[in-house]
């Protein structure tokens, strides 16, 4: 089972959850830099003494290091299960209170907070690869992974899986496929969560037949690093005891990343033949903090996610060409 995770947040606590279901998977870990990973490593041992742990170093935003790590992979591994993609950034992330003041009067402002429509913006940026910096870490760089563990997750004797974490942020109109990159937007993290579910939706159309099943979940609102980043610690000590209360109007509002993790356990302990590939299964908490799981049909068009599909496998063959050094 290859987790790809930060040091912290849902990619940890979802960890440990596998490690509660079945403590006999070996769990590798993948994380930006070596000493993150093993931080992991020791935070999911201290708890877990005879788990089988390992990791490796990748940062989803340089495709050199992806690169890197897939050959890695498949020298130490003959298949993998399960491949939960779960990193990702929010850069430089805004708040627009006029707009959030504008939900208020206009009784929108549950939505807004539960979706972050029209309140959230980032600043994006160019990575060393040319690529836009958010769609690189958040989509391509997986798809470049996924691309390269191709023979370790097609033609095995069990299915294989793909788990995404999107967003209930994942939004059609913050996604253009002759911007597909969001260089001319400002929803940089929106773009990128919807064509995470563009991607999945391709992906079980080509690969269900070679054993290989993609499927998107929804961790909800989880108090993260990333989180914390969108407001002032002050302003968020004061919002906590509110956002426990908006709990009860609001399912996604899981808040901790044990309950965030919920969906991706679930889909741990599913037969992927029976999954609705237009689904997205949602991570939900009751006010009294009972945790299940949503399915929700995702607001996709088949054939935009087609073309996608093609745009992402030609932007492969122009990035690559300069690594072919670390292709086999």
């Amino acid at each position: 089972c290859l987790t790809l995770s930060r040091y912290s947040g849902v990619g940890l606590a979802l960890c440990q959850r596998l490690l509660e279901e079945d403590g006999r998977i070996h769990l590798c870990i993948a994380c930006r830099n070596e000493q993150k990973s093993e931080a992991t490593r020791d935070l999911i041992l201290a708890t877990y003494p005879a788990a089988q742990v390992s990791t490796v170093e990748v940062d989803l935003g340089s495709l050199a290091s992806i690169l890197r790590a897939a050959r890695e992979l498949r020298c130490r591994f003959q298949r993998l299960d399960f491949v939960y993609l779960n990193a990702g950034i929010m850069p430089n992330p805004h708040v627009n209170f006029k707009a959030l003041w504008h939900g208020l009067l206009t009784g929108k402002v549950l939505h807004m907070l539960t979706t972050a429509e029209g309140i959230m913006t980032q600043t994006d940026r160019l990575n060393g690869d040319g690529l836009q910096e958010v769609f690189a870490t958040n989509l391509f760089g997986h798809f470049i992974l996924v691309r390269q563990l191709q023979s370790l997750l097609c033609g095995n004797e069990k299915p294989s899986r793909l788990i995404w974490t999107s967003s209930s942020n994942a939004r059609e109109s913050a996604f253009s496929l002759s911007d597909y990159q969001h260089a001319k937007g400002k929803e940089s993290y929106s773009s990128s969560k919807y064509a995470t579910d563009l991607t999945s939706v391709v992906l079980n159309r080509k690969f269900n037949d070679q054993g290989l099943y993609s499927s998107v979940v929804c961790p909800g609102l989880v108090m993260s690093n990333m989180t914390y980043r969108i407001l002032p610690v002050f302003l968020w000590k004061l919002l906590m005891p509110i956002m426990w209360l908006i709990r009860f109007f609001a399912k996604t509002y899981t808040l901790t990343p044990y309950n965030g993790a919920e969906a991706h356990v679930w889909l741990f302990k599913q037969k992927p033949e029976y999954l609705d590939s237009l689904v997205k299964y949602h991570s939900c908490t009751s006010g009294l903090g009972k945790r299940y799981v949503e399915p929700r049909k995702m607001d996709v068009d088949e054939e935009i996610a087609e073309k996608f599909y093609q745009k992402l496998l030609e932007l492969e063959e122009q990035s690559l060409e300069k690594y072919s050094d670390l292709l086999d």
